[in-house]
């Protein structure tokens, strides 16, 4: 489950990320963010993960500012020290108003609402009105410097020592802010697909494919990798769906 926690006090992030993390096992805290302006930059920019923790009161303004001109499109768990704003927060697409300090039961209690609420309504449906946006690009940063990355310039991303790079087709590796499970729902499916738990390859940096034990796939990828990936058995099947364009 992608996370994003909007917070600007440090440790009432720490507190509710270690709480998180308890709560939901599978929780990926994608983004922190300490502003409505850096809230807005950031879903500007990123697709809406799965739930957002909002506090009420920003440094720059009011959480309600980001729930206007949809900015934020994905369930809300509010978080605040104050409990006079909880009529105005259930007027939203809220889960939850929590107040700080957060219990860890009242947690468990959204996140159980969240759990309820899909398995009545199920899978939600697309939108046509606000079909699946892929990324188009990525904020990079490297030391001072800032540069944007296309997406049609990765060639594969890839996971080494608890971090991830992009590697694009002109041979350059780049640190990116996201992990594998991220990037996985960012990145079109068309086009990007998770061989296994160390890399997300583009179709077009494929440059040979040979069968493997127990119907797996090895690949050559061009920029070549540190070691040749290899599809996972579990998602050998999936695999040649994609390449057949299913």
């Amino acid at each position: 489950m992608n996370i994003v926690i909007i917070e600007d006090e440090v440790p009432a992030y720490k507190r509710l990320s270690k709480l998180v993390t308890e709560v939901i096992p599978a929780a990926n805290i994608v983004a922190h963010l300490d502003s409505v302006k850096s809230s807005k930059d950031w879903f500007a920019l990123n697709a809406a993960p799965d739930l957002v923790f909002l506090d009420i009161h920003l440094a720059d303004g009011s959480g309600f500012d980001l729930l206007t001109g949809d900015v934020i499109e994905c369930p809300i768990i509010f978080t605040t020290a104050y409990d006079n704003y909880a009529i105005d927060a259930f007027k939203t697409n809220s889960l939850a108003y929590l107040l700080k300090p957060i219990k860890k039961e009242d947690l468990e209690q959204a996140v159980q609402k969240l759990k309820d609420m899909r398995k009545l309504f199920g899978t939600q449906p697309t939108n046509a009105a606000h079909p699946q946006e892929y990324k188009k690009r990525f904020i990079i940063r490297f030391g001072e410097h800032i540069k944007t990355l296309a997406v049609e310039d990765i060639a594969y991303c890839y996971s080494e020592n608890k971090a991830t790079y992009a590697k694009t087709f002109d041979n350059h590796n780049f640190p990116m802010d996201h992990n594998l499970d991220a990037l996985e729902k960012m990145l079109d499916p068309e086009h990007f697909f998770r061989v296994n738990r160390q890399y997300l390859i583009n179709l077009r940096s494929i440059q040979e494919m040979k069968s493997y034990s127990k119907a797996r796939v090895i690949i050559t990828l061009q920029p070549s990798a540190k070691e040749q990936p290899v599809v996972s058995s579990e998602r050998a099947a999936d695999f040649k769906q994609w390449l057949g364009g299913e």
